[in-house]
């Protein structure tokens, strides 16, 4: 079932055009197997075949589909534990400080799969309740892939899904059984809302995010659509807001438009917020 250059180079294509996210040659082989299920699916004896219909019609409901199952949706709940507890700790404590005269906390969780991520920052600021008692919480969750988005706003997970991450006391405080699924108890869910979105369009509105993680998302794009992606987050940043990235990435040699934030390594703020910095990275 090898794919051909041609079929490999639409696909690739089709992926890049509607997500600007690349296909580079370490990555070719999610061709074969991520669209094996879509084959099978929709009754394509070849990837050949799938790229041609392809063709035949870009906007197709079939092109949409495919470039859902290229995507890669990898994720689990809090994952890489070091964030969360840089987020809990420090990070929090500095934007709560800011923004204690008006008490309202605005999150983006941008490219966040299934919700995974989003549900992570939700239980950690329901865990603490009375600190964040009289606070209006929204924690917006998006990312590009349509089925994606649909799984997220269903908080509904597979005990798989559940275990990743999730110590069992957790699971039980804030997810209900049901058969042999997990749903988010309505108190997390009301919390986040979920919204399809491309981090190269226009931001999310209302914009003006206290925090947004945008975490391996942007080492997908070419060096281009990387530095338009930045230049999207500085306009949905508040001035002194706080960006956080993947643990390979960084504004390094991408953008002007944020500065690692000094006291918290991994963090970034917008350059705007420390006019007296040079650009560098953490």
């Amino acid at each position: 079932m090898t794919a051909s250059a041609n079929a490999i180079r639409v696909l690739a294509g089709l992926l890049q055009a509607r997500t600007g996210q690349e296909l580079a040659v370490s990555r070719i082989w999610r061709i074969e197997t991520s669209l094996k299920p879509l084959l099978r699916e929709r009754g394509f004896d070849t990837i050949d075949a799938l790229a041609a219909a392809v063709v035949l019609d870009r906007e197709s409901e079939l092109a949409g589909a495919v470039v859902d199952a290229l995507l890669n949706n990898e994720t689990y709940f809090f994952r890489d534990h070091a964030v969360f507890r840089l987020l809990d700790g420090p990070a929090l404590d500095m934007i709560r400080a800011a923004r204690e005269p008006r008490r309202r906390l605005r999150i983006w969780s941008a490219g966040c799969s299934t919700g995974q991520e989003a549900y992570s920052l939700a239980i950690m600021l329901a865990d603490e309740g009375e600190r964040w008692a009289d606070w209006t919480i929204d924690i917006l969750g998006t990312d590009v892939s349509r089925d994606a988005i649909e799984r997220a706003r269903l908080g509904r997970f597979s005990q798989f899904e559940i275990q990743r991450g999730l110590p069992v006391r957790v699971m039980l405080r804030w997810f209900d059984q049901v058969g042999e699924s997990w749903i988010a108890k309505r108190q997390l869910r009301r919390m986040i809302r979920f919204e399809r979105h491309n981090v190269l369009d226009r931001p999310p509105q209302p914009a003006h995010f206290d925090l947004i993680l945008c975490r391996n998302v942007l080492l997908y794009f070419p060096a281009e659509a990387r530095a338009g992606a930045f230049d999207r987050l500085s306009t949905a940043i508040a001035p002194d807001g706080v960006l956080m990235l993947g643990a390979g990435e960084t504004v390094l040699g991408q953008t002007g438009k944020f500065t690692s934030e000094r006291t918290l390594r991994g963090l970034y703020r917008p350059t705007a917020h420390h006019p007296h910095q040079s650009h560098r990275a953490a």
